[in-house]
C-alpha cells in the first residue's frame, strides 16, 4: 500500500504515536500499518533501558491522566526529597529533589521510593548502606567516620549545625555546602624548639619548650580561631620570652620548676577560653652559647675548689686539735704512755728479722724506751 507504513513493536519494546508531533497514544507490542501522509509518526522505545529519554516528559504525564500508570511508573520528587530509583529490588539510581522522570513498565520491575530530606540532611544508616553499593554515596552524601575519642562537626553553608559523637555518618549535599570535620579529643603535644632570648641580666641563651594539651570543647576550638595549632605554638612563645626575661641566669637554671609554672600559668590563661586545657608545660633544654659556657664551667670550678679547700683545712684543723688531745692525755698519764711506747715497739719488732737482747727483757725496756720519773 503506497500510503501505508508497517510498523511492528516488539515484546520488549513500545510504541509511541505522534501526529504533526503531537502525541497520540501509546503502541504496545503488535503489528501496526500506519498513514503515511499527515505527518503520521511512531517511534519505537526498547524496554531494556527504562528511563524515558524523551522531551516530553510533562506531556505524556498531562495527556495519559490516569491511563499514565499502565504504562509508565512515575518518579515525581518533592524539592525536600531525594528519589531512590530500584529495579527487581536493587537500587540503580538516586534521583534530586525536584525530578521528574518517566520509566517504563515492562520486564524489569521499577520501583521508586521518596526519602524526605530532614533538617539535618543526615542519610539514614539503612539508605547509607544501599548508596556504598552502587558505588554512588560520595556523588550524592558527604560520608564522615567519627572515630573513638574524636568529635565531629558539621557545617551546612559555612554554619555549624551539628557534632558528633563517635560513628559513622552520611549527610545529603543536594543544593546545600556541607562539610564535615573531625577533631581529636586525645591528650597531644607541642614543642617550641630553638628559641634565642636574653635573660635579665643580659646573657644569651636558646630554650627548648615542650607542651601537653588537649581539646575539651570541639566547637569553641574550631570557631573562634582560626588555626589553633600556630596560636598556641605563639602563645608559648611568648610565654617563655616573658618569663625568661624576668630571671637572671642563675635564677633561670637554680629553680626550673618555678620557670615551668609560671609559663603554664601563662598560656593556660590564654587558651581556655577556646576549649583547650593545657595539661603541662616544661622547659626541656637550656642551651648555652660556648663562650658563656666555658665561663659558667669556670665559676664552678672555682666554687668547688673554694669548697674542697674548706673542707680539707677543716679536716687538718680538727686532726691537730685531736693529736693535741692525745698529747695532753699521754702526758697526764705515764702508765697509759708507756702502754702507746709498747705498741709502737710492737709494730717495730714486727718489721725486724732478727732481734739481739742484752741485759735481759730489763734491759730492752730499760733502753729502748726510758720513762720520766717525777721527782
Amino acid at each position: 500500500m503506497l500510503w501505508m507504513k508497517r510498523v511492528v513493536v516488539g515484546d520488549g519494546e513500545r510504541g509511541l504515536k505522534y501526529k504533526n508531533r503531537r502525541f497520540k497514544s501509546v503502541l504496545a507490542p503488535g503489528v501496526y500499518w500506519i498513514v503515511t501522509f499527515g505527518n503520521n509518526e511512531v517511534r519505537v522505545f526498547d524496554l531494556a533501558k527504562s528511563e524515558y529519554d524523551g522531551k516530553d516528559v510533562d506531556v505524556l504525564i498531562e495527556r495519559l491522566g490516569a491511563d499514565l500508570g499502565e504504562t509508565f511508573v512515575l518518579a515525581d520528587i518533592g524539592t525536600s526529597e531525594v528519589g531512590l530509583v530500584s529495579q527487581n529490588g536493587k537500587l540503580v539510581d538516586v534521583l534530586a529533589p525536584g525530578s521528574r522522570k518517566l520509566y517504563w513498565r515492562g520486564p524489569l520491575k521499577t520501583e521508586v521510593e521518596c526519602v524526605a530530606i530532614g533538617t539535618d540532611l543526615q542519610v539514614a544508616a539503612a539508605t547509607v548502606k544501599r548508596l556504598r553499593q552502587l558505588g554512588t554515596l560520595s556523588r550524592y552524601a558527604v560520608a564522615l567516620d567519627v572515630p573513638a575519642e574524636y568529635a565531629g562537626l558539621v557545617f551546612v553553608d559555612g554554619k555549624l549545625a551539628l557534632t558528633l559523637t563517635p560513628g559513622a555518618y552520611a549527610f545529603w549535599n543536594f543544593a546545600k555546602n556541607v562539610a564535615v570535620e573531625v577533631v581529636d579529643l586525645r591528650v597531644q603535644s607541642a614543642e617550641v624548639s630553638g628559641q634565642e632570648m636574653l635573660t635579665r641580666d643580659k646573657v644569651s641563651l636558646r630554650v627548648n619548650l615542650a607542651a601537653s594539651y588537649r581539646v575539651v570543647d570541639a566547637v569553641a576550638m574550631r570557631t573562634k580561631v582560626a588555626k589553633f595549632a600556630e596560636y598556641l605554638y605563639r602563645e608559648l612563645q611568648f610565654g617563655l620570652r616573658k618569663v625568661v626575661a624576668a630571671r637572671t641566669l642563675d635564677e633561670l637554671l637554680g629553680d626550673k620548676a618555678s620557670l615551668d609554672g609560671d609559663i603554664y600559668a601563662y598560656v593556660r590563661g590564654r587558651v581556655v577560653e577556646f576549649g583547650v586545657e593545657v595539661l603541662g608545660v616544661g622547659v626541656k633544654d637550656v642551651i648555652l652559647p660556648g663562650e658563656m659556657r666555658d665561663i659558667l664551667n669556670s665559676v664552678v670550678q672555682a666554687e668547688k675548689s673554694a669548697q674542697a679547700n674548706v673542707i680539707r683545712r677543716r679536716e687538718e684543723a680538727n686532726a691537730m686539735r685531736s693529736a693535741l688531745n692525745t698529747a695532753k692525755l699521754l702526758a697526764d698519764n705515764p702508765m697509759l704512755l708507756r702502754l702507746k711506747e709498747l705498741e709502737s715497739l710492737e709494730k717495730v719488732t714486727e718489721k725486724i728479722g732478727k732481734l739481739t737482747v742484752f741485759d735481759g727483757l730489763d734491759g730492752v725496756m730499760n733502753q729502748l724506751v726510758r720513762l720520766k720519773v717525777s721527782g
